[in-house]
């Protein structure tokens, strides 16, 4: 492979970060005036400790880089390219399942206006996805309908799991997926803390955040392949976050084990069918993920601010890329997947 890279001087483009975070301060505002989980508390830094439920796999201390857009954005400024960014939001938005249907409707509309109003700020340079409450199928739906048609967002957010006990293959949810298939917008999926809480906890996070997560996206796709979902929705756009966990090299596993599921076509063949992003610490992994997905279903993507941008950089240009392939990842297959458009 060509060992190009875009810090050659004749490589200036823009480049799309469609693994970012930012999230809205009023919403855990909100959160802070619940009792119950999940819930939220000022750390008095302009921070905030969340809890999804009780225990320490589900408590996350979020400082204030993660509620400062203006400095966010300015942060991107700095690395010496055009960086427009894809506020994929992540686990906490998909939470508002765990709120009874009214209330998660509430704060779901209030994450999504947050979102549009962050999109009207910063034209053709931040597109957000939606939250959507997926314990009501009803509400979800309308929901999603006025986060797309309404308010212009790019897509919606699915969570590993509905809530703390439901998975996301769920029977009842399948007008939901025919609605998203319809619309023709992504779903980003992104893991969350469910599964197996009770062995992913001490450490100070350390055995969650490096496994639990990647177990959890991997899990939650092949749910997705499994039920049937990707075979009778040929259309659905998963956008699989962390380059879709253990996947790429799992993938032989299920398809050995692909009798019992009775689908018609090889799991391997409904994962292929959908999109990731580069979100790995080594170089090997995203390697792996664009040997496996193909150069045209990964997006670049830097978990901005779990992760320095600057360094998630650095580390796509180690993977040696062609220039070719390293546009359409940096840039060109986000716009073309993800359907955005600069503003008229």
């Amino acid at each position: 492979m060509s060992q190009q890279g875009p810090n050659e001087k004749d490589f200036v483009m823009r480049i799309v970060d469609s693994h970012f975070h930012w999230w809205p301060r009023s919403v855990f505002e909100a959160l802070c005036k619940r009792e119950s989980y999940p819930r939220a508390e000022s750390n008095g830094k302009g921070g905030y400790t969340y809890w999804r439920q009780e225990g320490s796999a589900a408590r996350f201390n979020l400082g204030a880089e993660w509620f400062d857009l203006e400095k966010q954005m300015a942060h991107m400024d700095t690395l010496g390219y055009e960086v427009d960014v894809v506020c994929s939001t992540g686990p906490f938005s998909l939470h508002f399942s765990d709120l009874p249907a009214e209330e998660g409707r509430a704060c779901a509309m209030l994450w999504n206006e947050e979102m549009a109003g962050a999109q009207r700020r910063y034209p053709g340079r931040l597109w957000a996805s939606a939250a959507v409450p997926l314990v009501d199928t009803k509400i979800a739906i309308e929901v999603l309908e006025h986060a797309i048609g309404t308010l212009g967002l790019m897509g919606a957010n699915l969570p590993g799991s509905v809530g703390s006990h439901e998975r996301i293959d769920a029977e009842r949810l399948e007008p939901f997926y025919d609605r998203v298939e319809e619309l023709g917008i992504p779903l980003f999926l992104h893991p969350t803390d469910s599964i197996f809480p009770d062995i992913l906890d001490g450490y100070n996070g350390a055995l969650y955040l490096s496994l639990g997560r990647v177990v959890d996206v991997s899990v939650s796709a092949c749910r997705l392949v499994l039920s049937g979902i990707m075979e009778r929705h040929p259309d659905l756009k998963i956008v699989m976050s962390h380059t879709g966990g253990a996947l790429p090299y799992q993938a032989g596993r299920m398809d050995k084990n692909a009798k019992a599921a009775g689908l018609p076509l090889p799991p391997s063949t409904y994962i292929k069918r959908m999109y990731t992003d580069t979100v790995s610490p080594h170089e090997m992994g995203i390697r792996f993920a664009v040997e496996f997905y193909g150069v045209e279903h990964v997006m670049y993507g830097s978990d901005y601010p779990c992760w320095s941008p600057a360094t998630a950089l650095q580390l796509f240009e180690e993977v040696g890329l062609s220039k070719e392939d390293q546009e359409k990842i940096l840039n060109d297959n986000a716009r073309r997947i993800l359907g955005l458009r600069d503003p008229a």
